[in-house]
C-alpha cells in the first residue's frame, strides 16, 4: 500500500532534492552544462556576500511580521466566531473568500492600492483629512516601510488561513471547562492564557509551523508589488536565489543559497515544534 506513495515521494521530491543538493558543490556552466566540482567555495561565496546575509535577514522580517500579525488576527476572529456559534456561518464563509484569490492578483490589488501618487489608500487618506497630499507616505519607493508594504497583502490573503486552524482547534476545547471557569470567576484574559491557549498548543505550532514556510518562500507576490526594489529593500531569499539562477547565470551558487535557506527553514520548525508543541509533555 505504502509502496506508490514512497516511490513518487523518491522520484517527484528526493531525487530532484538530491540533485539540488549535489549542484550546490559544483561550478555549473549556464550554456552546456559543464561542471567542475570546488566542494564548500559557493557555500563561502553565499555567506561572504552581502546580498545573501541582507536577503536572509530581510527574510526573516518578513516572515515575523506576517506571522505575528496574521496569528494574532486569525486567533481574535477565531475566538470571535466560536463565541458566536451558528451564528457567524456566514461570517465564516466571507471571510476565507480571500483564500481563493491567487497571489498574483492580490499583489497587483495591493500594488493599486498602495503605489505613489495615485494610489487609493493615500488618496482616501488625503481626504479624510489624514495626508496633505498624495505622495506623503511612499508605501512602495520608501526602502524604510517597503518591507512592510509588501507585507500587507500577504496578511491579507492568509489570515483567513490561520483563523481557519484557530477555529477548528477551538472547537476541540472542552465547554465543561470553560463553563467551571467561569463559575469559579475566572476572568475571560485568564482562562485565555491558561486554559485555551494552552489546550490549542499542538494547532497553534502547525499553523505557525505551515504559514512559516510559506510565508518565508513568498515570492510572487513581493515580485509584482516592488520587484525587490527599492534598493534591494525587499529582495528576500526567494527573489535572491531566482536571480542568481537566472539573471546571473550561477546555478551552482543558487543551488548553495536554497540549501541553506532549506536547512534554515527546517531548522526553525524543528524548533518551533519543540518549543510550542512539546510533543509528549501532555503525559509528564
Amino acid at each position: 500500500m505504502m509502496l506508490p506513495a514512497v516511490a513518487f515521494l523518491a522520484v517527484f521530491v528526493g531525487w530532484p532534492l538530491v540533485q539540488f543538493v549535489r549542484d550546490s558543490f559544483y561550478a555549473i556552466e549556464p550554456f552546456g552544462g559543464g561542471r567542475e566540482f570546488i566542494g564548500f567555495a559557493n557555500y563561502s561565496a553565499a555567506l561572504a556576500s552581502d546580498a545573501f546575509t541582507g536577503a536572509a535577514w530581510r527574510t526573516l522580517v518578513y516572515t515575523v511580521i506576517v506571522v505575528s500579525l496574521e496569528f494574532t488576527l486569525g486567533l481574535a476572529v477565531a475566538l470571535l466566531f466560536s463565541a458566536l456559534g451558528d451564528k457567524s456561518r456566514i461570517f465564516r464563509t466571507i471571510f476565507m473568500y480571500p483564500l481563493m484569490i491567487a497571489p498574483v492578483v492580490a499583489g497587483l490589488l495591493w500594488r493599486f492600492l498602495l503605489i505613489d501618487n495615485f494610489g487609493i489608500l493615500n488618496e482616501l487618506l488625503r481626504r479624510v483629512g489624514i495626508l496633505q497630499t498624495t505622495d506623503q507616505i511612499q508605501w512602495l519607493s520608501n526602502p524604510d516601510i517597503a518591507l512592510f508594504s509588501v507585507a500587507l497583502p500577504d496578511i491579507w490573503l492568509t489570515t483567513s488561513f490561520i483563523t481557519l486552524i484557530l477555529f477548528a482547534g477551538l472547537q476541540n476545547v472542552p465547554g465543561e471547562l470553560l463553563e467551571a471557569a467561569r463559575i469559579d470567576g475566572a476572568r475571560y484574559t485568564t482562562i485565555l492564557s491558561r486554559i485555551i491557549l494552552p489546550l490549542l498548543r499542538p494547532v497553534i505550532a502547525v499553523a505557525l509551523i505551515i504559514r512559516g514556510i510559506d510565508a518565508a518562500r513568498a515570492f510572487d507576490i513581493i515580485l509584482i508589488q516592488t520587484n525587490g526594489g527599492p534598493q534591494g529593500s525587499t529582495e528576500t531569499l526567494s527573489l535572491l536565489v531566482y536571480r542568481t539562477l537566472v539573471r546571473f547565470g550561477d546555478p551552482g551558487l543558487a543551488s548553495a543559497m536554497g540549501t541553506m535557506y532549506l536547512l534554515g527553514m527546517l531548522l526553525v520548525a524543528v524548533v518551533a515544534v519543540y518549543a510550542i508543541w512539546r510533543p509528549g509533555s501532555d503525559r509528564s
